[in-house]
């Protein structure tokens, strides 16, 4: 059944919306975490006003008291929402009007749909900020690691297979440039948030005289230079979901790098690695077979990545077909924000909070880097500084590593004249490639896996991360 005429816009309507459409149509159920820009962005609409001349100091005063009473209750879980006001907005001015008469001029020169796009903005730069931080715990959770093994040594690996030997720390090296690359990536979306579309209005801004670039330098929407950054087109303005979706993608891309870091850990957790052991505080059993040791908070690392990119997906098929400027559908854009951005931060805790405890497996990390075949690269290097064609070097290499294979030893067992009959070019000197400690110091060049280089980036990561 109908109920009574909707108190925001029911001037038009002789009835409001059935009890089923207020449910199918509410948003104040998830956007109520809103409330804090929301009323951020009205003090500062509200301060607008009083400046030029819209409401009087008196009104501006009294308003500006209920917003701060409002804002308390909500903070204290005291703040009752209702369905029939639809959303956050509508909830706060009604509670607002109902106590201070005087604001209902508030929403004057300005509509729900600037309104929402400033508290997004304002959302989107704390979020990124928020992130941000919690990116960097990550990365110092790693670092913490990497300290503490700086001499590890473990096979590196190309397509699951032994390829060549790296330092623990480069390895783990990889990710915090991949955390770092997140991290600009947050602070990028945040400059695009850091433009005001208040005052655009519904869709053409409006006829009173207005101030938007005081407003916008009141909310902190300015450049580095403190000047106001105000939105350039009223449509745009207010249809614009690019910053959900470059959020969203920001927050899924975090989580496959972290679904990456996850499978590592998971593979070196595992009986066939053992390379680290996983804190117990982050792993589960088995209900049935007592001696298992699940590395559940890396798996479900796996699945909230996947969970990411779902949720960015949802932003991008939503716009895609919309007409200018808002349509409803809009309305269904921050269930999956908000879900990134919780899914993102908590994603990143565990990952600080599980690599806190990890152990390294010093011996295990030993064992397996000791493999000379690790070195046949090497091997094959040292034929290139003989004069050979790295190509010609290369078959020759596999030439032995072959009769390594048949004769089931490994590749440094095999006798100089052995191998020196397979290519002339081998020396006497050929074993010493396999000296594990000479071969790391020949990789002096920037980024790679040498003593020196790592020693290099170990300070370049203390710098950035503090």
């Amino acid at each position: 059944m109908a109920k009574q005429a909707q108190v925001t816009w029911g001037g038009r309507f002789s009835a409001g919306p059935a009890e089923l459409m207020l449910r199918f149509s509410e948003s104040v159920s998830f956007d109520h975490r809103l409330a804090p820009f929301d009323i951020q962005g009205s003090k500062a609409h509200l301060t607008m006003l009083a400046r030029v001349g819209l409401i009087s100091r008196k009104e501006h005063n009294a308003i500006h008291c209920g917003l701060d009473a409002i804002l308390r209750e909500i903070q204290a879980g005291k703040f009752k929402w209702q369905l029939k006001f639809e959303d956050v907005h509508m909830n706060i001015e009604q509670a607002l009007t109902r106590r201070v008469p005087a604001a209902a001029k508030l929403h004057t020169a300005r509509s729900r749909n600037d309104q929402v796009a400033t508290d997004m903005r304002l959302y989107f730069k704390a979020a990124c900020a928020e992130l941000s931080e919690k990116i960097t715990g990550a990365q110092r959770a790693i670092l913490r690691i990497a300290e503490k093994n700086r001499d590890v040594l473990i096979p590196g690996y190309t397509h699951l297979q032994r390829a060549q030997p790296v330092f623990l720390a480069h390895h783990l090296f990889a990710y915090l440039e991949m955390l770092q690359r997140n991290a600009g990536r947050f602070a990028t979306v945040a400059d695009h948030a850091n433009w005001c579309p208040l005052g655009s209005s519904a869709i053409a801004g409006t006829t009173l005289p207005i101030d938007r670039e005081f407003t916008a330098k009141t909310l902190g929407f300015v450049d580095a230079r403190g000047r106001p950054r105000v939105t350039q087109n009223s449509m745009d303005a207010v249809s614009d979901r690019d910053l959900f979706i470059e959020f969203a993608a920001a927050c899924a891309l975090t989580g496959v790098h972290l679904s990456r870091l996850a499978e590592d850990l998971i593979l070196w957790a595992s009986q066939e690695f053992k390379f680290v052991e996983l804190p117990d505080t982050f792993c589960t059993g088995s209900s049935v077979m007592p001696q298992k040791k699940n590395p559940d908070a890396m798996e479900l690392l796996r699945g909230k990545s996947a969970r990411l990119q779902g949720n960015l997906h949802t932003l991008f098929v939503l716009v895609k077909g919309l007409p200018l400027t808002y349509n409803r559908d809009l309305q269904e854009d921050k269930p999956p924000v908000f879900d990134s951005h919780d899914q993102t931060a908590l994603c990143l805790e565990v990952v600080a909070g599980a690599l806190a405890d990890l152990k390294v497996n010093r011996a295990k990390c030993a064992m397996a880097v000791a493999d000379p075949a690790l070195l046949a690269t090497d091997l094959a290097d040292y034929l290139v500084r003989q004069g050979v064609a790295f190509r010609a070097a290369h078959h020759a290499v596999g030439a032995v590593v072959k009769l390594a294979e048949q004769n089931s030893m490994l590749l440094d067992q095999l006798p100089f004249e052995v191998v020196n009959r397979l290519h002339p070019a081998f020396g006497p000197d050929w074993i010493e490639t396999f000296d594990l400690a000479k071969a790391m110091a020949r990789r002096t060049g920037t980024g790679m896996p040498g003593p020196v280089q790592v020693a290099r980036q170990f300070k370049r990561w203390q710098k950035i991360l503090g």
